[in-house]
């Protein structure tokens, strides 16, 4: 879409690269210089009274900023520091006794969240992953087995980090109410690439951060909580933000607020909330309908030129069911993604998936063309090389 490449200016990185890589981090945009500049003239100049001025409210401000993304309402979403400790503040939620003790999570879910789930074992709580058969798929119908009347909590991936397949969360999420499990949804892989809705889901919590598709760099994730739910979770994580009265100092014990602001901790990270500010307002501007269309055209485009050029596609080939990268395989290909870093190309590379290519609303068809082409030229030496020696 031609109106989407007047963005392409704006991220200086594309200007000596091709920028394959935003599921892992997206890029910067020219905006966020000048926030980083204010951020730091404002403690230069104002010192302590930048606080009061800027920077208390900005966990919130920026929240603001990613709510419409998701479909979450003014006040709503708020700003934290990473993913895993954002999950282990809702995990500190719950106490885990039988025989509702059981938490359910897809075998392909992003480790640092299962590691952290698994060690609930200490606490009393039965952790059990789904397996995948391809290592592409979760089937949803296994899911839903697996959730039962023990079930105390889903925490599952929206979109699978490693083949980008799109879990039936809706289908999940309704079947976890029935049997009267809750389920916090990351959206890490979908929020900036795929609409998302959290009412139409009615999802419990969602959880998420702008370093991938948001363009907005690391110590920025967010946290949705229903609202009904907020007077039911009493996080045994918590910290001085989440008081109704912080600046009084009391003493134990707390008193929390009755907003999304009691699921805060301690001092947030102010000049990554900062960093956050220009990849959203970008996505608010654009629209995600408009990126995710985009998106599913591109897409198909690298899985047809993947298979022209005989790789083997570890990602859906319905377009519903795939979200924003196309992974594919090929031998060696660790080190044929490290030579396309080398060569400019910036790529990763995940065990049980291969490459992962991944275009945003900034990246040109010709930079898709380019890479797969990029791939075959770098394999095609190898194995010249390989006969040769």
């Amino acid at each position: 879409m031609s109106s989407l490449l007047h963005w392409r200016k704006e991220f200086p990185v594309l200007e000596s690269t091709c920028y394959m890589i935003s599921n892992s981090l997206g890029a910067m945009p020219r905006k966020t210089y000048d926030d980083l500049r204010q951020y730091a003239d404002s403690w230069a100049r104002r010192g302590v009274r930048a606080w009061e001025e800027a920077w208390w409210m900005l966990p919130a401000e920026v929240g603001d900023l990613m709510a419409p993304l998701i479909g979450a309402e003014p006040g709503e979403v708020i700003m934290q520091t990473n993913v895993t400790l954002t999950q282990a503040q809702i995990l500190s939620c719950f106490e885990f006794k039988p025989p509702r003790n059981k938490i359910v999570c897809e075998a392909m879910n992003f480790p640092s969240v299962m590691y952290l789930y698994q060690q609930a074992s200490r606490r009393g709580a039965r952790f059990e992953t789904v397996p995948s058969q391809d290592g592409i798929h979760t089937p949803t119908e296994s899911m839903l087995q697996a959730i039962d009347e023990e079930t105390l909590l889903v925490p599952m991936s929206h979109v699978i980090f490693k083949s980008a397949y799109v879990q039936d969360a809706r289908e999940i999420i309704n079947h976890a109410h029935r049997m009267g499990a809750l389920v916090i949804l990351d959206v890490y892989q979908s929020a900036g690439i795929m609409p998302i809705d959290v009412k139409a889901l009615n999802v419990d919590v969602v959880i998420g951060g702008c370093l991938k598709w948001l363009c907005g760099g690391p110590g920025n994730a967010f946290l949705y909580v229903r609202p009904d739910l907020y007077e039911k979770l009493e996080p045994a994580l918590t910290g001085w933000l989440s008081h109704e009265s912080p600046f009084n100092f009391e003493p134990p014990p707390i008193r929390r607020r009755h907003d999304v602001w009691r699921f805060l901790s301690g001092t947030p990270p102010i000049p990554a909330h900062y960093a956050a500010k220009a990849g959203l307002e970008i996505i608010n501007q654009i629209g995600v309908a408009a990126i995710r269309e985009n998106s599913i055209r591109q897409t198909a485009r690298l899985i047809a030129l993947a298979d022209e050029a005989g790789l083997k596609v570890n990602s859906p080939g319905d377009p519903e069911q795939r979200g924003g990268t196309v992974s594919v395989d090929l031998p060696d290909a660790m080190e044929v993604a490290h030579e396309l870093v080398r060569r400019d190309f910036l790529v990763d590379y995940r065990p049980g998936a291969g490459i992962r290519l991944s275009p945003h609303f900034y990246n040109t068809d010709d930079e898709i063309d380019a890479v797969v082409a990029e791939i075959k030229k770098i394999s095609n030496t190898r194995v010249v090389s390989s006969t040769q020696g």
